[in-house]
């Protein structure tokens, strides 16, 4: 369901300045996102940016929707970090699965973000492309494309992309720095295996930032994307992912995978600008490698 309001131009003017003049009180904030999803057309033109110029006679049009707000998306966790019309990067809880399988189709960050932006958009065309996942249990900062175009731009230089990941395991490596080199295969059971020969290299870069206890807080950069990369081979030296029973870890104490994804950086698709995401680690890993003052009632 769709209302439509219609505002006659009486004088030259950008697009963006006029929005600010109407009597319906927009921000600079609302009526940049009415423009970003494509909210706001004139009558007659195919496509209108904030510095279309408008000539006395030209109908503004502006789509009012009943609209699924961005704070229905954080109140299941999932944040829109950046939007733009070739891509979004969003913030991912864990426990949600990137893209839909065969046994959740609905509950994905794909399906879930499409719909926010279809809802919208005008009109309410396919809004984001995969552009690579992250696993169900791991959270933070994922990437989608905005059309075939630029997916297909973004995964042909993936390899340039920069993936920064946190990661809490259990021990403390022997090197405070390294290089993780293996060949990984998938077994029948979906889970993945070293082998000496065959297989697909992987390969990951490590740095322990900080060791508390018996656990330490490693940052990982992934020059190779494998199915369970990081989780394979910080298990395969001993230190095993705290939260990551699949691959021998013998302790749960956050309720979920200790596996963050802290930084993406790359070049925009189109404009070939470098861009530069970074995501915290949540509170929930963040207390398992902190020091933690007990407060006592008396």
């Amino acid at each position: 369901m769709m209302d439509k309001r219609e505002f006659h131009v009486a004088s030259r003017s950008e697009l963006l300045p006029y929005l600010l003049g109407l009597p319906i009180g927009l921000s600079r904030k609302q009526a940049k996102d009415l423009l970003k999803f494509q909210a706001v057309t004139v009558r007659g033109r195919m496509r209108v940016r904030h510095d279309t110029l408008l000539a006395p006679g030209d109908i503004v049009e502006i789509a009012a929707r009943r609209q699924v707000r961005e704070r229905s998306l954080e109140r299941i966790g999932l944040r829109i970090v950046h939007l733009d019309d070739a891509i979004v990067v969003i913030d991912k809880p864990a426990g949600m699965l990137s893209m839909g399988s065969e046994n959740e189709k609905e509950k994905t960050a794909h399906r879930m973000l499409n719909e926010h932006l279809k809802a919208l958009a005008r009109p309410p065309r396919q809004q984001v492309f995969i552009v690579h996942r992250l696993d169900r249990e791991t959270s933070g900062l994922m990437l989608f494309a905005r059309s075939e175009s630029a997916q297909a731009a973004l995964q042909r230089n993936w390899k340039d992309v920069t993936k920064r990941y946190l990661a809490i395991v259990a021990g403390t490596p022997s090197n405070a720095s390294g290089t993780l080199r293996d060949n990984l295969v998938e077994s029948k059971s979906f889970k993945m295996h070293r082998v000496e020969k065959g297989g697909e290299a992987a390969i990951t870069h490590y740095r322990v930032l900080k060791t508390y206890k018996e656990r330490s807080l490693l940052e990982l950069i992934l020059e190779t994307g494998r199915k369970h990369q990081i989780r394979v081979q910080l298990a395969a030296i001993g230190h095993a992912i705290l939260g990551d029973r699949k691959y021998g870890a013998t302790t749960e104490p956050a309720r979920r995978l200790a596996l963050h994804s802290c930084e993406l950086r790359f070049r925009h698709p189109l404009s070939g600008v470098a861009m530069e995401f970074h995501s915290a680690l949540p509170t929930t890993l963040k207390v398992l490698i902190e020091h933690r003052r007990i407060m006592r009632t008396k």
